[in-house]
């Protein structure tokens, strides 16, 4: 299953943005989904996951201005982020949740934060 993810873009703080990830095949494939973000000089984190079931996780950073969820009929999983701030520049991900070692990384969407 291929994973693109698309939505970033340029906004000022306090504004939002969609991510969408479009599944080349069904998302049922893997346990779980997730968004993850890589800023310039920092490692890549998690910042939000959807299970099956649909249980949702949240990195602290984002938790109450971020919402993942998921349209299985169209195989998408979006990222609605809210309350934009600067540190939330980086590079965004889709994937499956948990990833492994050897987990393949498309080339995500870039989002920036104007202050």
């Amino acid at each position: 299953v291929q994973l693109q993810a698309s939505g970033g873009g340029l906004v000022q703080a306090g504004g939002s943005l969609r991510l969408s990830c479009a599944a080349s095949g069904s998302i049922f494939s893997f346990n779980g989904m997730g968004w993850y973000r890589q800023a310039p000089g920092k490692q890549r984190e998690l910042v939000a996951s959807i299970t099956l079931f649909g249980r949702t996780t949240y990195a602290d950073s984002v938790q109450g201005r971020f919402s993942i969820s998921t349209d299985n009929a169209r195989n998408t999983v979006y990222l609605q982020m809210n309350n934009l701030k600067p540190e939330d520049t980086a590079v965004y991900y889709c994937n499956r949740a948990p990833v492994t070692a050897t987990t393949y990384w498309g080339q995500g969407t870039q989002v920036t934060v104007s202050s």
